[in-house]
């Protein structure tokens, strides 16, 4: 659904001691039994004006010794409760909208999660003064992230094809419209020809009733309208992020349109295409929890993603290339960068591409990396080693890894924070 994002770093200056008393959820609506480890959700002031918000949860092992790890939403836009609620969090909502079932998998099994909802406008996260145009100043993408919008561009027209998605002609027209010298350019190129082509591709991936964040995955809900009226919230309904084939013309059009359309109609919901966000809604926007949560009665209801956010963010960087060269000198982290093999929205070959492109030296060549399940040994995805950087693939999953396969997430998040061969 949304561009996740996972920068997990053994974050010292959050201590489990710092966390204010009065935070402290003593009881959590939906759940049958009440958890052992405690857990806290309140704001982090990071301005006068900037207020956001988060959920703290201790790990079920060790607290004062496991790690903490940050987890972060992308989108633009998305809250980083759909991590907590929806993927690896202590407690999954349920599709009733009332009911959460404890995680087997939970990520706080081994680490301390902090979820915060960024930037302001998302989620519970505000901002007194309600100016919500945003940029992307100092982010890193992990977890099927959009590293390079030209890899990703680039990239999706080969999975697009070597999936079936396009007829032989298209393609045919793709490589005469976009190429030369043995080299395509579908990310930017000026050519009307190959803009035309690529608009279709587009439509293939995002508007023709695929599920662009799990191929293989149906579309909850049925085909949506990219633009709809929702007759019973009295809202305008938005399906379309907006993250492929930024640089054509149809795009930014389209853009132009969604803009032009909440400027009208200030009412606006952003929905995924091919997600369900009614059960989480549901839930976070029950007063009985907004009240467990903390959540001032003049904050805004919670939605998954925030279209102002979205519709008025401004990406300052293209690639994260120099970010990502500048942790690898530092020498002192590592960092894995993984991506479920089925998900088109930011799929796996173009972030394998933009880590190679780093140019690391290889430490350990592709390979398969395993796990257990009751079946025995299984195949998890492929991977390769660079030092202090690893490329992982997980078989079989789509944008929400550890929705699609949480087992073998599980797997791959705790050799990752124990320093672990994968």
């Amino acid at each position: 659904m949304i561009s996740l994002v996972l920068f997990a770093v053994l974050l010292k200056a959050f201590l489990i001691e710092s966390a204010p008393a009065k935070d402290e959820v003593v009881y959590l609506p939906g759940l049958a039994k009440q958890p052992r480890f405690k857990q806290y959700s309140g704001y982090l002031n990071t301005s006068e004006n900037i207020h956001l918000h988060y959920w703290f949860v201790e790990s079920q092992g060790h607290p004062e010794n496991d790690p903490v790890v940050l987890w972060l939403n992308g989108g633009p836009g998305c809250s980083s409760l759909d991590g907590l609620l929806n993927e690896h969090g202590p407690f999954l909502i349920q599709a009733d909208g009332k009911t959460l079932h404890y995680n087997p998998y939970s990520w706080n099994l081994i680490a301390n999660v902090l979820y915060l909802e960024s930037p302001a406008g998302v989620g519970f996260s505000y901002a007194n003064d309600k100016q919500y145009h945003t940029n992307d100043s100092a982010g890193m993408a992990v977890g099927n992230g959009l590293s390079s919008w030209e890899y990703n561009d680039n990239s999706l027209v080969y999975f697009s094809y070597y999936h079936g998605l396009l007829r032989s002609t298209l393609w045919s027209d793709l490589q005469k419209f976009c190429c030369s010298e043995g080299k395509c350019n579908f990310h930017n190129n000026k050519d009307k020809n190959c803009q035309a082509r690529v608009i279709e591709v587009s439509y293939i991936v995002w508007h023709s009733g695929l599920n662009a964040y799990n191929l293989y995955a149906d579309c909850v809900g049925g085909v949506p309208g990219e633009i709809r009226f929702d007759e019973n919230q009295k809202q305008l309904v938005i399906s379309n992020l907006g993250n492929l084939f930024p640089k054509n013309e149809m795009s930014q059009w389209w853009r132009k349109k969604l803009q032009d359309a909440y400027l009208s109609h200030r009412n606006v919901r952003l929905d995924p295409p091919c997600t369900n966000t009614t059960a989480c809604s549901n839930y976070l926007n029950d007063p009985r929890v907004r009240k467990a949560l903390h959540i001032p009665a003049f904050v805004q209801k919670w939605e998954m993603c925030s279209a102002i956010v979205n519709l008025f963010y401004r990406p300052l960087y293209t690639d994260m290339k120099d970010q990502y060269l500048k942790l690898l000198a530092a020498r002192q982290y590592q960092i894995l960068v993984y991506n479920g093999d089925v998900d088109m929205a930011c799929n796996f070959l173009g972030d394998e591409w933009f880590v190679e492109s780093l140019q690391q030296k290889v430490t350990v060549n592709r390979r398969t990396w395993l796990y257990n399940d009751r079946n025995g040994y299984q195949v998890g995805g492929f991977v390769k080693e660079f030092g202090n950087l690893a490329f992982l693939t997980i078989k079989g999953a789509g944008h929400m890894v550890p929705t699609d396969k949480p087992k073998a997430s599980f797997t791959f998040f705790s050799r990752f924070l124990h320093k672990e061969p994968y």
